[in-house]
């Protein structure tokens, strides 16, 4: 199975849009305390995992994917794509740290980074 950030954007945003609101009706705080929010309970459930308590790794794996699907909504609203600003921010740490690791990726508009 592969997801494309970019086919991840456009269902996230008509989901969000005929499912619950525009998504420029909630604030870039709106969703960065959403974003927090899924955050904290996975690292909630990372804890109690430390602690010796049966919590299953998909628990886990739900609340990234939330984090994940609200990070992309914030990008939407502040009008840039999750996938450039991974891509060109992958390669600066690469390079300040003398990695030769970079991502290639072809963008819409044909640019590769």
């Amino acid at each position: 199975m592969s997801l494309l950030f970019a086919h991840l954007r456009i269902a996230n945003a008509l989901r969000c849009e005929a499912s619950f609101h525009p998504i420029q009706e909630w604030s870039e705080t709106d969703w960065m305390c959403a974003i927090a929010g899924e955050v904290g309970e996975a690292a909630n459930k990372i804890k109690k995992r430390k602690r010796g308590e049966r919590i299953d790794v998909d628990e886990v794996a739900d609340e990234l994917a939330d984090a994940v699907i609200y990070i992309d909504l914030l990008a939407s609203r502040m009008g840039f794509h999750l996938e450039e600003a991974v891509v060109r921010k992958f390669n600066e740490v690469s390079r300040r740290v003398g990695s030769d690791m970079a991502l290639t990726v072809k963008f819409q508009g044909g640019t590769n980074t």
